[in-house]
């Protein structure tokens, strides 16, 4: 089913981050408290500086004890195989039925390239490059097989219809592949890409290539001009900026009570920190922040990273979001099942189906 275009819907999203818990059943307890608030996608990061679970292996176990909520786990382009991160996303989807995201990020430290062995450090501006690429290449090989290359017919043991398979035959400047995948079309097309717009570089890579860029601001003025920036980019690029959701991200606080307002703001917040733009203060005020925000067009919604993982993410949902349906600001259902209806993304058609071009 593809999903309508458009502006002006309040998304959401929410970090399922908990560094120090290692049993995947917390994690899902988590993802089912956001869909009970009807959040569009969850994140989990993943790093290989740090000891822990892999993202993407909590989120396909997360998967079957859900039903509509988006799963978005970060994988590092630098150092691992495209052709293996895009059958992982791939297969996620499929699990998910639909929902699955991944959030790209690249490896910057000798210390990482030191695990793998294979090469050095490199430039964040050839990483975030390389990044783009990986995202590209994946997509060639989402569309290598047909929607409907699987006929399953037992009576002349056909499984595939090889005319509905196409090399992608990608040529990156540090990698290669040639396909087809090994994973059938995921149901969405392509799974949603997430880039955290962090940097110049990884901006230019999220304003070419992400479904999902996350920004870092702490006024609706600098959200403001960051989203029309990346649209401007997305532009140049040859792309609809109309089709790029552009998401703030905020670290929410909200144990400290309401706190003191603060023109524009609500709460007291957000501020800027070390880590990021930082809300401290009360779930009300915190409503009242993403509803101007929103209003004021600064954005088409928030990514927010609960301070404290269980207390907050349950404070924002049966207080914030609760908050924003009583005021119709934010939706009391799901009206689709996969990530990219939630996003109203359209599902991409297939490049080679388009091209006729054949394996």
């Amino acid at each position: 089913m593809t999903a309508p275009t458009g502006r002006g819907r309040l998304h959401l999203a929410a970090a399922l981050d908990q560094p120090d818990v290692h049993r995947p059943a917390r994690y899902t307890e988590s993802a089912r408290l956001a869909e009970s608030g009807g959040l569009d996608f969850v994140t989990l990061d993943d790093s290989f500086l740090r000891p822990g679970l892999d993202a993407l292996g909590v989120l396909a176990s997360v998967a079957p004890a859900t039903s509509r909520i988006g799963l978005v786990p970060t994988l590092t382009t630098t150092h691992t195989e495209p052709f293996h991160v895009q059958a992982q996303v791939a297969t996620l989807d499929w699990v998910s039925r639909g929902r699955a995201g991944w959030r790209a990020e690249v490896s910057t430290t000798e210390g990482e390239a030191r695990l793998f062995g294979r090469r050095h450090s490199a430039p964040e501006e050839r990483l975030w490059h390389e990044a783009g690429q990986v995202v590209e290449a994946s997509r060639r090989l989402w569309d290598s097989w047909e929607d409907d290359a699987e006929i399953r017919d037992t009576a002349t043991g056909r499984f595939i219809d090889r005319e509905k398979l196409h090399y992608a035959d990608y040529q990156g400047d540090t990698f290669s592949v040639k396909g087809p995948s090994i994973v059938p079309r995921p149901p969405q097309g392509h799974p949603v890409t997430v880039v955290e717009a962090a940097s110049a570089h990884a901006r230019r890579t999220a304003a070419r290539y992400a479904d999902v860029a996350l920004i870092a601001a702490t006024s609706p003025g600098q959200a403001a001009e960051a989203r029309a920036a990346l649209h401007e980019q997305a532009r140049a690029a040859g792309r609809d900026p109309d089709e790029l959701r552009v998401l703030a991200s905020l670290t929410v606080d909200l144990a400290g009570g309401e706190g003191a307002a603060s023109p524009g703001h609500g709460g007291g917040g957000p501020r800027g920190t070390a880590e990021g733009p930082l809300y401290r203060g009360g779930p009300v005020g915190l409503a009242e922040l993403l509803a101007a925000w929103h209003e004021s067009g600064a954005v088409d919604g928030f990514h927010l990273r609960p301070a404290e993982p269980r207390g907050d993410l349950e404070r924002l949902v049966n207080g914030t979001v609760a908050l924003l349906q009583h005021r119709g600001l934010f939706r009391t259902f799901y009206p689709g099942s996969t990530l990219r209806e939630h996003l109203r993304l359209p599902r991409p058609a297939n490049q080679y189906a388009l091209t006729g071009e054949q394996s």
